[in-house]
């Protein structure tokens, strides 16, 4: 096929050719209106097209973008889940299953990609965003870039695999993401290792090109060696980019995320004064976010680097389903999406509040005698 083969309302998949007589496979989120929320329906599309083209000789790179120049993808469709808990209190919910299941199995895919994959992260990368944008082999973002997990606002927690990923941050910054849902430019996003590479969004085009005219081989380690020669021709001039705060940061930031435990972490940030409009903002998200999203965050950064990526799914698929049994994900999404009153009403009215016992029951997997539904991940 040239370009657009297939067109539906979800996910665009095109394919274009080369100069070596390979293509490039190219997929575009397409619901703009949304900030091109991650769905059901894409995650249906987008998993069976990217197996087909891991297997497709003719497919030398893939490349994944948002339709717009708002957001490659701002987090998951998460208001179908809400009606769902509703209708079906303390009980897992199959349209909850069903999506983190399947969101997870496509995370864990573009983790484990056998050919290069491209993420055009242009505008925001947030939630469910960033597990589709961290796993992949070249990780693009540009000067509209706004990367966030902001799970901590809506009684959820870092998922899509940021139990993997949050932990290798360097300077306590992953603990910092994660309690404050700050939201991470282009130049702290190198420096965080979320992405790989940092593009003017007006070169998307120019780069696609370029790819066209590159030389494409049968060799797939060869083919990742050419994307990113490709991609580093076009980066951003050290200075041309804004400034990372986070970096400039690193050592206040730092300090203040050190501690004995989350409890101690969160009253010592929360203590601190600061005329600094980011971390008043940081402050203010953290306080008024979720206690047991918190804990959660802290026993991911504390366990997480000892996990397998397949092990840290399938404990982020049994958190995820245990958050909208027990856990405040319901109230959560009423009070930011549904209500829009902004004044969630969390189980627990402080972080200190929250038990040990609280904690320990989210992690136990809700299955019972049931095999766990990502038992073969990694198989």
């Amino acid at each position: 096929m040239d370009t657009q083969e297939t067109q539906n309302d979800a996910v665009l998949f095109s394919e274009v050719a080369t100069v070596s007589g390979h293509k490039i496979g190219i997929a575009c989120l397409n619901s703009e209106r949304s900030l091109n929320a991650l769905s059901l329906d894409m995650i249906h599309l987008l998993q069976p097209q990217l197996l087909a083209w891991q297997d497709d000789p003719e497919i030398a790179c893939v490349w994944l973008e948002g339709a717009g120049e708002k957001a490659f993808c701002a987090g998951g469709d998460i208001v179908a889940m809400y009606h769902a808990m509703k209708e079906l209190p303390n009980t897992p919910a199959n349209e909850v299953v069903d999506f983190f299941t399947a969101e997870y199995r496509l995370d864990y895919l573009i983790q484990t990609y056998a050919k290069p994959l491209l993420v055009w992260g242009d505008g925001f990368v947030m939630g469910g965003g960033m597990g589709l944008m961290n796993g992949a082999s070249h990780r693009v973002v540009t000067e509209r870039s706004r990367l966030a997990m902001p799970e901590i606002s809506i009684g959820l927690y870092p998922d899509v695999g940021a139990t993997y990923f949050l932990g290798q941050m360097p300077d306590n910054m992953g603990l910092f993401v994660g309690l404050t849902a700050v939201q991470v430019n282009a130049a702290d996003a190198l420096y965080l290792g979320m992405a790989d590479f940092a593009i003017s969004s007006e070169k998307r085009d120019n780069t696609l090109q370029a790819l066209k005219n590159a030389s494409w081989t049968a060799d797939t380690e060869l083919n990742h060696a050419t994307l990113s020669d490709t991609l580093q021709q076009r980066i951003f001039a050290d200075d041309a980019l804004d400034a990372g705060y986070l970096y400039e940061n690193r050592e206040l930031i730092s300090k203040l995320m050190a501690g004995d435990s989350v409890v101690d972490v969160c009253a010592q940030f929360l203590a601190h004064e600061t005329d600094d409009a980011v971390l008043q903002r940081a402050q203010k998200t953290l306080a008024n976010g979720c206690p047991l999203t918190a804990h959660i965050v802290w026993q991911q950064l504390q366990f997480g680097g000892s996990l397998t990526l397949a092990e840290a799914f399938r404990l982020e698929l049994t958190l995820s389903v245990n958050c909208s049994i027990t856990g405040d994900f319901v109230e959560g999404i009423r009070a930011l999406l549904i209500d829009k009153d902004r004044n969630p009403q969390w189980s627990h009215a402080g972080i200190a509040k929250v038990s040990a016992e609280d904690v320990d029951a989210l992690f136990i997997a809700p299955w019972g005698e049931q095999p766990h539904p990502l038992a073969d991940l990694g198989e």
